[in-house]
């Protein structure tokens, strides 16, 4: 049986959470968390946090065996997007969008 956990609302773009996410879906827990830990990107940090997250909930919840856990779906998508303007040439504005994401992870006992 699946445990997820979900991050909201982080103030990383999905664009970049994607390129650390798409590194470690499929691994095994204890290996995502080491890969993550040394990976040189700030937004490894927010992926790490979840991923312990849903460790935890699949050991507290359901009683499974951290050491058996493997991330069986791991996914960044679109957040809100905060829309700011920023003062451009002759009276002009430029748009500026800070964007946000929302990370899902799923991990399952191996097989």
């Amino acid at each position: 049986m699946t445990v997820q956990a979900t991050a909201k609302g982080i103030s990383v773009s999905p664009k970049k959470l994607r390129l650390v996410v798409d590194m470690v879906r499929g691994k095994k827990v204890e290996d995502a968390l080491n890969i993550l830990k040394y990976y040189p990107s700030p937004s490894a940090q927010h992926v790490a946090k979840v991923v312990k997250a849903a460790a935890a909930n699949a050991e507290n919840n359901l009683l499974l065996e951290p050491t058996a856990l493997r991330i069986v779906g791991i996914y960044a998508n679109e957040g809100p997007t905060l829309k700011r303007l920023r003062a451009k040439a002759r009276g002009r504005a430029g748009r500026i969008l800070k964007r946000s994401s929302h990370i899902t992870v799923l991990v399952d006992e191996e097989a």
